[in-house]
């Protein structure tokens, strides 16, 4: 399963994985995310994976297990401190982005995920 934010992940893979899609912030991905981990799923990817800030970034994509399993306590700690950490960043330079970054920004979190998928 698939957590995003980003369109381009969504139209690129909506026909081939299970894709949940937030029509909202990089954290509401996150909220989303840990809120699957509470209920068995485990993750896939890091949270917080990439070279790419929170605070330099508004979309995430983010892989979880598609069925419930034992609830990861791993994971469960992984996405706690990644929504701390998510918190610790001051996002005011992303209130002023151009839509060309914008897209820049979605293309580069499509390819951190095709990265994760080709592994």
């Amino acid at each position: 399963m698939i957590i995003t934010n980003n369109d381009w992940v969504l139209n690129k893979y909506k026909d081939i994985y299970n894709i949940v899609y937030i029509n909202g912030t990089f954290k509401d991905v996150l909220i989303a995310v840990r809120d699957k981990l509470h209920i068995g799923h485990e993750l896939l990817t890091h949270p917080l994976g990439s070279s790419v800030k929170p605070s330099e970034t508004p979309f995430k994509s983010v892989m979880i297990t598609d069925k419930k399993n034992n609830t990861s306590i791993d994971s469960i700690y992984m996405i706690e401190n990644a929504i701390i950490t998510y918190d610790k960043f001051n996002k005011d330079k992303l209130l002023s982005i151009s839509d060309k970054v914008i897209e820049d920004l979605k293309l580069i979190d499509l390819t951190v995920l095709q990265s994760a998928l080709n592994i």
